[in-house]
């Protein structure tokens, strides 16, 4: 039973166009309960990683990724002062192992797995079920909470995208060229926005953010005043 007092807050879009970001700033603000789903269908790629279901760049061995879904134990840890909660897999902290350009390699296709999204859909369906949740993703405020209360779609421009992934790769040491980071972002607009099961589309009733020239903090603030009208935080 949902919290009469605390909403759900849908946030989707573009890949690296700062919806996590901005989930867990929102939810940190709000006291409420931050939960990337992406970092979900990132675990189940690295786990196909690992696991030898990864042909090469964009291909899968289906059977190998559906069979191990049994065997795949995600979590989250707690907030941290600056609202970072660590991806477990199986019990390991996997956090910025999903974030390498090996699993963003190969995610897109994972996602569009039926019975990846329906084994993923189902724990984050049980994770938002009180409220008091900002989920981001693909398809959460059309598949995952049609009903949640506030609803974002979050977009910007491919350049800008490519930029801001570009940066938090140099930051962590890796050496990914710009145009390799634009043509994996491209990739996974295209397979994200055509698959057959919950593409990547705009809820009918969704705020679009384009955050292309838009700080953190403004877009924070933007988000906080559409909450006001929603609820008292």
């Amino acid at each position: 039973m949902q919290n009469a007092s605390k909403i759900t807050i849908a946030i989707d879009g573009y890949s690296s166009c700062g919806k996590s970001t901005l989930a867990k700033a929102l939810a940190q603000k709000m006291n409420y309960t931050f939960i990337d789903s992406g970092a979900m269908y990132r675990c189940v790629a690295l786990f196909g990683i690992r696991n030898g279901c990864v042909l090469g760049a964009h291909k899968l061995n289906l059977s190998c990724v559906v069979s191990s879904l049994p065997q795949i134990n995600i979590q989250f840890g707690e907030a941290d002062e600056k609202g970072n909660r660590a991806v477990l897999l199986n019990q390991e902290d996997v956090s910025d192992e999903i974030r390498q350009l090996e699993v963003a390699n190969i995610v897109s296709e994972v996602a569009a797995i039926e019975e990846v999204r329906s084994f993923l859909v189902k724990q984050q369906q049980e994770l938002g079920s009180k409220g008091g949740v900002v989920m981001d993703g693909r398809d959460i405020g059309t598949v995952v909470f049609p009903n949640a209360q506030l609803k974002l779609f979050v977009t910007a421009k491919p350049e800008i995208r490519a930029q801001r992934r570009f940066l938090e790769l140099q930051a962590k040491g890796e050496t990914n060229s710009m145009e390799e980071i634009l043509q994996n972002l491209k990739h996974r607009d295209r397979i994200d926005s055509t698959r057959a099961i919950s593409p990547l589309t705009q809820a009918k009733d969704a705020q679009v953010l384009d955050n292309s020239e838009m700080s953190e903090l403004e877009q924070l603030e933007f988000v906080l005043n559409l909450v006001k009208n929603k609820t008292t935080i």
